[in-house]
């Protein structure tokens, strides 16, 4: 009888990784509510965004955007919530705890705003962090991080970083952290996740993008089915945005678009968008670079929805079905 096979038996060609597979979450349909809401939103936003197109960034324009933070402070927040204002560093940030979220920071989320790194802020969120912390039970730490033009670029990435920081320096450890924002704030998302790991900071033990913009270069976005049958001219805005704060950035630099960096160790990572968004290819083709990068990826893709839909949970099923499964995805990671 032959003898098993011991070590020295063994085959000393290396055993390859293995590559995750690219979960794709399809959610077809769209109740009536969304259509007319969505559509409204499309009339109301078409001349804004073709205005903002042919503008440059003025005292005047930088002054409108700032009262748009502003003016969401009359934006109600769900019943329940509780905010408590913290500094970190130079930077305005806050604790959100939805209903019924209790007292106990043991797991939670590091929230990146949106706004096309040029406005938004706390207020502007605040109704959609309370949400997001509900769905996921866990408290959210906003964060009011500088903008283009008030420091360059680069910065708003190493302010997100330092919140991070800011969380680990009071002992919350990296596996009971997720990283999350939408849209600007999607991509600082993942952005913040690279810089840390170049700085040799543990990870966060997932991320969750909301229709992000992943890569800066515009050229697929151009040429994508979408940019076709977008009414809103947000293509031209997101060139121009992306002109105004990149300063003269390359936007195919690794380090200027993640979705061309090396991804490997980045965490689980949920990618969440509409599948008629122009930048819908973004978080298509970071899903799939994330899984051939070994990294755990599920790219969800919710039909003939608004950027960043989340924020209409009063309005339309689709937004709160949406923040339910953000906040699972939370729930699962931090176990």
């Amino acid at each position: 009888m032959a003898e098993p096979a011991g070590p020295d038996h063994l085959s000393s060609e290396p055993v390859p990784p293995e590559i995750p597979t690219l979960i794709i979450d399809r959610r077809h349909g769209r109740s009536v509510r969304s259509r007319v809401i969505t559509a409204a939103l499309q009339r109301a936003t078409t001349p804004y965004m073709r205005r903002l197109t042919s503008s440059k960034l003025t005292p005047d324009l930088l002054e409108g955007l700032a009262k748009f933070d502003e003016w969401t402070a009359r934006v109600p927040v769900p019943k329940g919530t509780r905010t408590e204002p913290v500094r970190v560093g130079e930077m305005g940030a806050e604790w959100v705890h939805g209903a019924r979220v209790g007292a106990t920071r043991h797991g939670v989320i590091l929230y990146l705003h949106g706004g096309g790194w040029l406005f938004g802020g706390l207020n502007s969120h605040r109704a959609l962090t309370s949400r997001i912390s509900s769905a996921s039970g866990k408290p959210v730490l906003a964060l009011d991080y500088r903008m283009v033009p008030k420091v360059e670029f680069d910065q708003e990435i190493e302010d997100c970083v330092e919140g991070y920081r800011w969380l680990l320096d009071r002992g919350i450890r990296p596996e009971h952290i997720v990283i999350m924002g939408d849209s600007a704030g999607g991509y600082l998302t993942v952005a913040t996740a690279l810089r840390a790991r170049s700085y040799g900071l543990p990870m966060p033990a997932g991320l969750v993008g909301i229709s992000g913009v992943y890569d800066m270069d515009t050229a697929e976005k151009a040429a994508h089915a979408n940019a076709k049958i977008d009414p809103t001219g947000s293509l031209a805005a997101l060139e121009w945005m992306l002109e105004t704060v990149l300063g003269g950035l390359d936007p195919a630099d690794p380090k200027v678009s993640p979705v061309r960096a090396d991804l490997a160790g980045l965490p689980p990572t949920l990618l969440t968008v509409s599948s008629s968004e122009i930048i819908y290819c973004d978080s298509e083709n970071l899903a799939r670079a994330l899984v051939a990068a070994g990294v755990p990826c599920t790219l969800q893709a919710w039909d003939g929805q608004a950027h960043v839909f989340q924020a209409l949970a009063p309005l339309i099923p689709e937004a709160r079905w949406a923040i339910a499964d953000i906040g699972g995805f939370v729930r699962a990671t931090l176990g």
